[in-house]
């Protein structure tokens, strides 16, 4: 790998952000507990990673603690960071997992900085920042509390049940800064998720910590995405899957076609292949050549099914573009009065 090398002031412009320096490179782990997985230990160079100006992103900065993820999401859109590492982005993305072990430490510095502008920061947006791998590094609760301290607003998407454990924090920050925690939940097919999200919690888990957040007052969000094209789409698997998702206490859903950038869409097409050879050719269709969107006639079409039925529900609805401001807002709690009896007053 590009990064191993540990020669003191070693550099790699076209490493990761964070990865520049070989010399950062700690240790790589194995251990019993992580069957066929390895941790790469490394001590990073920045924390937070800007967005690209012309990005779409309705948030500027990110914090990414870990690299390659074990939720092993077929259509993981972050697969292709991989080949940056000289790793490929299908097993090595799910198995070698690389670890900022500095990054609550780093974070710290960079809040400290008077250019600071306290804008929103997102983490979960390119892997999940509680993927298993945080059971044994805990690198969320120091970054919570570096983002609450500094005062800066933080916003939250994860698979991971693991933010359980960090809901009482979560809770003291939103008392300091606006705090906006959503879950991905994409299949309500028990079969199909195992397929193809191997690594994730269970659908009910993920809708059980959806509860636990929502009655500690928090309006959950639901990112129903990706939508795939002849599996979840059709009005009865919509529907089933919304209800679900009304009854676990959710705020609000926002939903998206299937995304298949260069470097998924490969492994994503084996998956099909192997698992549903009878939609290869129609996915080729929707997808053809370097297309990394579904055509706009398909997700105009979505849309129309989606829209009506999330309202339906009693659920607020928004796309992917429809995210929240760069500059989060308290709405990202319930008003005490329409919490849950049990979730403390948090405004």
């Amino acid at each position: 790998m590009r990064w191993q090398g540990q020669m003191i002031e070693d550099t790699d412009a076209a490493a990761l952000p964070g990865l520049e320096n070989r010399s950062g490179m700690v240790r790589s782990v194995t251990t019993p507990e992580f069957a066929g997985m390895t941790f790469h230990e490394v001590l990073a160079k920045s924390a937070l990673n800007r967005v690209p100006g012309g990005s779409r992103m309705p948030f500027a900065w990110t914090i990414n603690p870990y690299r390659g993820c074990s939720h092993a999401c077929t259509y993981c859109f972050a697969r292709g960071t991989h080949e940056y590492l000289d790793l490929d982005g299908g097993g090595d993305f799910d198995s070698q997992i690389v670890v900022k072990t500095n990054v609550a430490e780093v974070l710290r510095r960079e809040l400290r900085r008077g250019s600071w502008e306290h804008e929103t920061v997102a983490l979960g947006t390119n892997t999940d920042p509680y993927q298993r791998a945080e059971g044994r590094y805990r690198l969320m609760p120091d970054i919570i509390q570096a983002l609450a301290e500094s005062g800066t607003p933080m916003s939250i998407l994860t698979k991971g049940t693991l933010i359980r454990r960090d809901i009482r924090q979560l809770k003291e920050a939103a008392a300091a800064v606006p705090v906006d925690v959503s879950m991905s939940i994409a299949m309500y097919d028990d079969e199909l998720q195992h397929s193809i999200e191997p690594g994730t919690p269970s659908t009910q888990a993920r809708l059980d910590t959806v509860r636990a957040l929502s009655e500690a007052g928090f309006r959950v969000g639901i990112f129903l995405m990706p939508i795939l094209p002849h599996l979840t789409d059709s009005v009865e698997a919509i529907d089933h899957a919304l209800r679900r998702i009304k009854d676990a206490g959710a705020d609000h859903v926002i939903y998206g076609a299937l995304h298949l950038r260069a470097g998924v869409k490969p492994w994503f097409l084996q998956w099909l292949e192997r698992e549903h050879p009878e939609l290869a050719s129609s996915y080729r269709g929707l997808y053809p050549g370097a297309a990394a969107e579904a055509p706009t006639p398909y997700r105009k079409w979505l849309a129309a099914r989606m829209r009506p039925l999330i309202r339906m529900h009693g659920l607020d609805v928004r796309t992917e573009d429809e995210q929240p401001s760069r500059r989060l807002t308290r709405p990202a709690m319930r008003p005490a009065s329409v919490a849950s009896a049990s979730a403390p007053m948090l405004f």
